[in-house]
């Protein structure tokens, strides 16, 4: 459901336990966030003030975040005039979706002072406005001018709530005025009517109200409203899940904090998840963008060598040509007909440039053989070339399918921003780290931090890279020569390791393992994926090659099922 006038009701009235509380900490990670630090016998509380046009709210939040070196301006404001002094109330402005937080304190000479805090949580209007005693506006996080808003967000000038259009469902004294204001009773028409019609209630609650508890009439309704609202002044409210969403319903004994610490933990995996799904869709365009700049290379080397394949045909005119010079007639035409040699002297018509004589036509012919005959030896390198570029890229698209975390989009952002294919791309996304003096994430100490997978299989464990880096790392450096290494043949994965400290495994642990490495590669979803097998003494690493690409000899190999378990 959206963040509307009841949640934000509710979220107050639980934020008022830490009357008393003093601001200690303010800073901002970015630009649509701040956070105010409280302590409170003897218990520090972190106040998370969120201004995002989709995701905006205001919550206690056990999630830390990355305080900036260098304060944004507003922030540095704040905790000018915020810093030392205690919360004194945390109200609403009935059902809207404004906070009011009033804070106290004493100056310098003991006077009191006196200042609040008014978060608008509004859309894309979101704005925070720091007020005096007098309720003038010293500042706010953004500042809009009447020319460009309806808002009244000026320094220097009286503070004012922003108009309502709609009514104040606190305002509605029974069900029959309630009734009165609406001129449906649709199930299907009463979400968008009573957001349309009442201040604070979203469309959203009244759907999900009636499709989870089985609301059928406006009575109904009217009631479930009306019990949260009381409920946001006892404390007795609780949300629940439904369909990827949230909702509010009656419930007693919560506990304290209960609905901050729900919005806190519901948006903090909503976040991540769209972070996740935002940083692997762009490292994904680039890549794609690399992908497509290759397979076009290829198109196009493709292209050279077959013209390449008449070669020999070339070299053979000049040689007919050369060879019958003695009996050819020194004029220009724009054909010959001559015996081949080669092929027990059939008649063969070799095509002239009719603006040069015969002789010149053969030099012609010999010099565009010795020309192809060049471009065969560079295409082929470029196409040998362009081929393992295009393996690699490929690979990387399937680590980014496989990925699950940010830290891992991240690993795989810095593995490709150190490639020379993607240059031109990584530069434009994300600034160049300096390798001057970098040290390797992967170091030949077996100790080293690192996150493969790791299953553990009767007695022995396996452990599976996540990307290129990782493969490379737990392959060439961590496994010991003796263990077994396990890759799908020809089909992009990850390397695996069976660590097997002297013992001998059974066959069943190696078609186990086998298992573990085909779901593990782009076979997932496949049946009988073959997976090769050999000791990590006989895995080796071409110099110069991409990450996670290696060479391999003795070995055997394994039909399996990818499984994961």
């Amino acid at each position: 459901m959206a963040f509307d006038g009841i949640v934000t009701k509710a979220i107050a009235s639980e934020l008022q336990q830490l009357s008393g509380a003093r601001i200690d900490k303010i800073f901002q990670p970015n630009a649509n966030n701040i956070i105010l630090g409280f302590y409170l016998d003897g218990f520090n509380y972190a106040l998370n003030i969120v201004t995002h046009p989709s995701n905006y709210r205001i919550h206690l939040t056990t999630h830390p975040k990355a305080n900036p070196k260098v304060a944004p301006n507003f922030c540095m404001v704040l905790r000018k005039h915020l810093v030392g002094l205690r919360i004194k109330n945390i109200i609403t402005n009935h059902l809207e979706r404004i906070v009011i937080i009033e804070l106290e304190g004493f100056n310098d000479i003991d006077d009191i002072l006196t200042k609040k805090l008014i978060i608008e949580l509004m859309g894309k209007h979101c704005n925070i406005v720091l007020l005096d005693d007098q309720n003038i506006i010293i500042d706010s996080l953004r500042h809009i001018h009447h020319e460009n808003s309806t808002h009244r967000v000026v320094p220097h000038i009286p503070y004012t709530y922003p108009k309502v259009s709609k009514l104040n469902f606190l305002d509605c004294t029974d069900l029959e005025d309630f009734k009165k204001t609406l001129s449906t009773t649709s199930l299907d028409e009463l979400p968008t009517k009573i957001s349309h019609t009442y201040n604070g209630i979203s469309k959203n609650l009244v759907k999900l109200a009636i499709e989870k508890l089985g609301i059928t009439n406006l009575q109904e309704l009217y009631h479930y409203l009306r019990v949260l609202l009381d409920g946001t002044d006892s404390f007795n409210l609780k949300f629940e899940t439904y369909d990827n969403d949230y909702f509010l319903v009656p419930f007693e004994n919560a506990d304290t904090f209960s609905l901050n610490f729900f919005v806190d933990n519901f948006y903090y995996e909503k976040e991540m998840a769209e972070n996740f799904k935002t940083a692997r869709n762009n490292l994904l365009k680039l890549i794609l963008s690399t992908l497509k700049k290759y397979q076009k290379r290829l198109s196009h080397i493709n292209e050279k060598l077959t013209s390449c394949e008449h070669m020999d045909m070339y070299q053979l005119y000049g040689e007919l040509i050369t060879a019958n010079l003695y009996r050819i007639k020194n004029e220009n035409i724009s054909q010959i007909e001559l015996e081949n040699y080669y092929d027990n002297n059939k008649v063969i018509t070799i095509p002239l440039d009719s603006r040069y004589t015969p002789s010149v036509n053969a030099k012609k012919y010999f010099k565009k053989y010795h020309k192809l005959k060049n471009a065969l030896e560079v295409v082929t390198l470029q196409k040998k070339e362009t081929l393992q570029e295009l393996d690699y890229i490929e690979s990387i698209v399937y680590e980014l399918e496989a990925a699950t975390s940010l830290a891992e989009i991240s690993e795989i952002s810095d593995e490709i921003s150190e490639n020379v294919i993607f240059k031109d791309k990584t530069d434009s996304f994300q600034k160049k780290k300096s390798t001057r003096g970098k040290k390797s994430n992967f170091t030949k100490n077996k100790k080293v931090t690192f996150h493969p997978f790791q299953y553990s299989i009767g007695d022995f464990t396996l452990l599976v890279g996540r990307n290129n880096q990782e493969n490379d790392y737990l392959t060439l450096k961590y496994a010991h020569k003796t263990d077994l290494w396990f890759h799908t043949k020809d089909i992009h994965g990850s390397h695996a390791i069976l660590v097997l400290n002297g013992k001998i495994p059974k066959e069943d642990v190696l078609v186990k393992c086998a298992e573990i490495t085909a779901y593990h590669s782009k076979a997932r979803l496949s049946s009988k994926v073959p997976v090769d097998l050999c000791q990590v003494r006989y895995v080796k690493k071409p110099k110069g090659s991409k990450p996670g690409r290696v060479i391999y000899t003795d070995y055997s190999t394994l039909y399996v099922n990818p499984k994961n378990d």
